[in-house]
Formats: C-alpha cells, sequence, structure tokens
C-alpha cells in the first residue's frame, strides 16, 4: 500500500483518534509527452536561471535547487524571503488535528464545492475501535463530519464520511471554499426567460425515463487519448494519419422540438400515449364521413 498522505488525530469534542489519509485518485493516461526541438530531435531541458540574466540574454549557469527559497512580493520588484523551516514552523492547528466543527446532512454538500477524495483509514490498530465507533454513528445518523486540515501549502476545509462500498473504511473530500467559486449569477441571468410547452415537457420526461440506467463509470473511455495513441501509432508505422472530420454543417431551419423527442423516443405508440394536443388525431365522426363517401364512390 502506499505511503499516507497526511497522518494526525481526528477530533470530535473530547474523543481524538488517528488517521491516515491517503490520496485517493491516480491518473491513468498512457500517453505522455516531451518538448522536442523540431531541428534536432532533441528532447528540450528546462533551467532556473537568474530573472536579470534571462532579460540580458546572458550566458549563465543554472541555479542550483539549494539557493531558491520562497519570496513574497510586498512591493513592486521587492520581496520578503520565507525560508522552508519557517513554513514548516507555521502555528496552525489543523496541521496535526482534523478538529471536526459540525455535522451536516449528505445532501448538503453541494457538487460544485466538492474538490478531490482521500482514504481514510485508523493510523494503527489500536485506533480501530474509535474509527469503527465514529464510522458506525455517521452512517446511523446519515451526517457528514466537517473539519478542517492544513496539507498543500494550505488550509483544507474538510468532509469526513463513511465509505459509500466498504463497510469499513470512510472517506474525505477537500471543500472549495466560497470565494473560490466563480458568482453563477454572472453567468446565467442573461439566459432568456421561456415559456414551457406542457406536451414537450411530457416529451422530454419520457424520453429521460426511457434513457435512465444505473450508473456504470465503468462503460465509459476517454476518447481523446484513444485518438491520441491512434495518431502515435499511424506515424510510428508510416499510415495515414486519422484526421478529424468537419462537423456537420447545423441546418438553415429550425428543428421542430416536438418531432425530435418523438423520433427520440420512438413512435406515439411505443409511448402508449395520445398524440399530443399541438397535432390531434381528426375526429372520429369526420373519418367515418369519408369512409361513406368513398363507398358511394365506389358503388
Amino acid at each position: 500500500m502506499a505511503r499516507p498522505y497526511w497522518t494526525g488525530n481526528l477530533q470530535i469534542s473530547l474523543v481524538s483518534f488517528g488517521v491516515s489519509l491517503y490520496v485517493a485518485t491516480e491518473s491513468k493516461s498512457q500517453i505522455s509527452f516531451h518538448q522536442i526541438s523540431r531541428r534536432t530531435g532533441e528532447r528540450i531541458r528546462h533551467q532556473k536561471v537568474l530573472e536579470s540574466a534571462a532579460e540580458s540574454n546572458e550566458a549563465t549557469t543554472a541555479v542550483e535547487k539549494d539557493e531558491i527559497v520562497k519570496g513574497y512580493e510586498h512591493t513592486k520588484g521587492k520581496y520578503v524571503i520565507i525560508e522552508p523551516a519557517e513554513l514548516e514552523n507555521l502555528r496552525v492547528p489543523s496541521k496535526h488535528t482534523i478538529a471536526v466543527s459540525q455535522f451536516v446532512n449528505t445532501n448538503e454538500l453541494n457538487p460544485e464545492f466538492v474538490e478531490k477524495p482521500y482514504f481514510v483509514l485508523p493510523e494503527n490498530d489500536t485506533q480501530t475501535e474509535a474509527f469503527t465507533v465514529v464510522r458506525q454513528a455517521l452512517v446511523k445518523t446519515g451526517k457528514v463530519a466537517i473539519g478542517k486540515v492544513t496539507f498543500s501549502g494550505r488550509e483544507n476545509i474538510l468532509a469526513v464520511m463513511p465509505a459509500p462500498h466498504d463497510d469499513r473504511g470512510m472517506m474525505a473530500y477537500t471543500l472549495r471554499f466560497p470565494n473560490e467559486l466563480r458568482n453563477q449569477s454572472d453567468y446565467f441571468r442573461d439566459i432568456k426567460p421561456t415559456a414551457v410547452d406542457a406536451d414537450s415537457l411530457e416529451l422530454a420526461e419520457t424520453l429521460i425515463k426511457k434513457m435512465s440506467a444505473k450508473l456504470d463509470l465503468n462503460k465509459f473511455e476517454d476518447g481523446y487519448e484513444v485518438a491520441v495513441k491512434a495518431l502515435v501509432d499511424a506515424k510510428i508505422n508510416n499510415l495515414p494519419i486519422p484526421i478529424d472530420e468537419a462537423p456537420r454543417k447545423q441546418p438553415t431551419n429550425v428543428v421542430n422540438l416536438m418531432d425530435a423527442l418523438r423520433k427520440s423516443i420512438g413512435s406515439d405508440s411505443r409511448m402508449g400515449k395520445k398524440p399530443p394536443k399541438s397535432e390531434k388525431a381528426p375526429p372520429a365522426k369526420k373519418i367515418a364521413l369519408v369512409k361513406s363517401q368513398a363507398r358511394r364512390k365506389t358503388a
């Protein structure tokens, strides 16, 4: 098993026990690129140099790693240097302890605020009893613990909850601070208010029901990576390079929404419903009259 990303205490009032956080995601991309000189075909290496030397185009050697420290620009061109040891010794309680400040319902975690998942395990066997009791209590109450934790050079809001597909572990999710999320009204306010036709809405609901299924992410693949792999294989084997097809031009006439919905669902008979009001079937009396007239002509 990988090394824990963070180890410390989970504290709930006077209850405290050791936990370890493990990063729950990893990159599965099979394609990676290097920067190459078009002229020579050699790989490009990046070096860190002094700004003064770069601006004057002077030949200079790379700055060694142990020479580089962090600096905060307090006025234009003037920096206060921050040593690594000073950052390590910052007095931030959440560096060592996730202090739970409250519990919330699961549905209060809006998806737009959820950032990155972590596996939460007891730090060792002696911490398992308290860990398991808290986990079971969260399951029974349907609650999520909210606290803060410091890692990756910042303090994060953290949500801790039982793992949804395991009856032993817990999951933690870092949450974005409200000021990190752009104001949605700045984007949505220009959407034109539109009246919804009842028949169109009914057809849309039917289409959604028809296409509803249990989510299985294993059915999806990264189409972009597949295309890049095909491009690489073609170049290695001197085959024709696959080229993206030009998108089809949209018809100039506006497609009828009702027709598009009906075609997506299938025929009206499959729906088991009467045709929409906008296209009512001709009255039965009118049909009978037409049939009667047809019989007289053939008699």
